[in-house]
């Protein structure tokens, strides 16, 4: 079996649940909020930390196996491990750094392939100066040559980009993208960015307190989270309770159209076909805010008659050229709707704190889920 195979588990110090596939050539980025184990179990992985249970393998070589006994050491490992503080060697220069990393190759070879290395991140010219000479995103292209010295099977990558400014950040990552292109091996990134992980990663694992709740593409994890724990963890704001009341073959005007029924607080919703919810249970749903069309007050917009839902602006930051506009429900839900549009529009249609205003939820982007618990 190629690229990495990682399942995890024990009850403490710190707990763990985790299990996920990286394929080589694949980013798989590992999500989730503080404490949730991400660099864990990157730690795991490059056999700096010893869980209590669980499999570590890449290319069909077991790194570890309680069961069994196998526990590499770390220099064992061919995994290329960046931090996030770099951890470079003061008093090398960046070739030096990256031709430490080669004690598996002859000596006489390391300089030339270091020099190689450097160049491949652009580094060429910066050989002999000293991390503290170099910027911080020099001082990252360093470690990410470092990591790639040792010719590792498995990249990890643990909050590679925290410390660099935006610009840099942005040109790290087509950087990044290109490495990955020309190393096929599995790349493991932690991120606590989700845009990050999104613009980055083929798949996502959403991590919380060690388990991994969910793995999938940035697509499928936004946009048909597995629960609500999921939903918000991933940041989706729009997550409710309802209650299943049917299906239908055709919506309110008539279009036939393959629908599941859900009564929220007293509206009925139009949803997308999900036939593994019964009439009478329980369910929660989310709408990612892209599925929220406001109603233009110049003109109809296409989804007016699809789930149209009244109420009053709570909230309307400007960030940049959009809008993030809070929608009161009124009476019965505590929580607001939330949806974002351009800063022109917002003016246009005078959406304002205390204005009134009408959306449409669209039935193709109502995802539901388990209700929430201690909910049902």
């Amino acid at each position: 079996m190629r690229g990495l195979s990682v399942a995890l588990a024990q009850d403490a110090p710190i707990p763990l649940a985790a299990g996920f596939a990286c394929a080589p050539g694949e980013v798989l980025a590992l999500v989730g909020p503080s404490g949730s184990g991400k660099s864990t179990i990157l730690k795991c992985i490059a056999g700096v930390y010893r869980p209590g249970a669980g499999t570590v393998a890449v290319d069909g070589e077991t790194w570890f196996d309680a069961a069994r006994g196998i526990d590499l050491a770390p220099h064992a490992r061919a995994a290329g491990m960046v931090f996030q503080s770099y951890a470079l060697f003061p008093h090398m220069t960046a070739l030096g750094n990256v031709a430490a990393a080669m004690d598996h190759a002859p000596r006489a070879e390391r300089d030339e392939r270091a020099r190689r290395l450097l160049d491949l991140v652009h580094l060429a010219g910066l050989e002999e100066r000293r991390p503290a000479e170099l910027s911080g995103g020099q001082q990252q292209r360093v470690a990410v040559a470092r990591a790639l010295a040792r010719d590792p099977k498995v990249l990890l990558l643990d909050e590679p980009f925290s410390s660099v400014d935006k610009a840099t950040r942005q040109r790290l990552y087509v950087e990044i993208a290109a490495l990955r292109r020309a190393f096929s091996m599995p790349v493991v990134l932690v991120t606590h960015d989700l845009d990050e992980a999104a613009m980055l990663a083929d798949r996502l694992a959403v991590l919380h307190r060690g388990r991994t709740l969910q793995a999938g593409t940035p697509e499928e994890v936004t946009t048909k989270p597995d629960s609500a724990e999921v939903a918000r963890l991933v940041n989706l704001r729009n997550v409710f309770a309802g209650r299943v009341a049917g299906h239908a073959e055709a919506d309110a005007a008539g279009e036939a159209r393959a629908l599941t029924l859900v009564d929220w607080n007293g509206r009925r919703l139009e949803c997308a076909r999900n036939p593994a919810f019964k009439p009478g249970d329980a369910c929660a749903w989310v709408i990612p805010d892209g599925f929220v069309v406001p109603h233009r007050r110049d003109r109809p917009s296409r989804g007016e008659r699809e789930n149209p839902v009244r109420g009053t602006i709570a909230a309307a930051l400007a960030i940049g050229p959009n809008v993030q506009i809070a929608l009161d429900l009124g009476p019965g839900e505590a929580h607001p709707l939330h949806f974002s549009l351009p800063a022109h529009v917002a003016r246009r249609n005078g959406f304002a704190p205390g204005a009134e205003a009408t959306v449409s939820l669209l039935a193709e982007g109502i995802h539901l889920m388990p209700p929430a618990r201690g909910e049902g």
